[in-house]
């Protein structure tokens, strides 16, 4: 099983800057994935960001051109930044890994973090 700690959330006013981190530790055989989701009040989860084991990223329009996902692979950490918050980014963020784990048998599943709160207000 991949345990996942998060860091970086917190109380940031409109047009700010946050980085999230997320480290993934366990016995992992191979990430296929990570990324970053969020759930504001109200509202489903959606998926901000990912990025997988090749490089290629994927982001929510709402996101796109303002954040950034990387990954640090000797870390196993993933990142989202951006300096550019909205009003509208005020969510829990949540990280989430694809990962196959050492074996036999190589299990994979999704793994995902506690959440961390992030709220944009001035």
């Amino acid at each position: 099983q991949v345990q996942l700690v998060e860091s970086g959330g917190g109380l940031v006013q409109p047009g700010g800057s946050l980085r999230l981190s997320c480290t993934a530790s366990g016995s992992i055989f191979m990430i296929v994935a990570m990324g970053w989701y969020r759930q504001a009040p109200g509202k489903e989860r959606e998926m901000v960001a990912t990025i997988n084991n090749g490089g290629a990223v994927n982001y929510a329009d709402s996101v796109k051109g303002r954040f950034t996902v990387s990954r640090d692979r000797t870390k196993n950490t993933v990142y989202l930044s951006t300096d550019s918050l909205k009003p509208e980014d005020t969510a829990v963020y949540y990280c989430n890994v694809y990962a196959v784990m050492t074996g036999p048998p190589y299990r994979h599943d999704a793994y995902w973090g506690q959440g961390t709160q992030v709220t944009v207000s001035s």
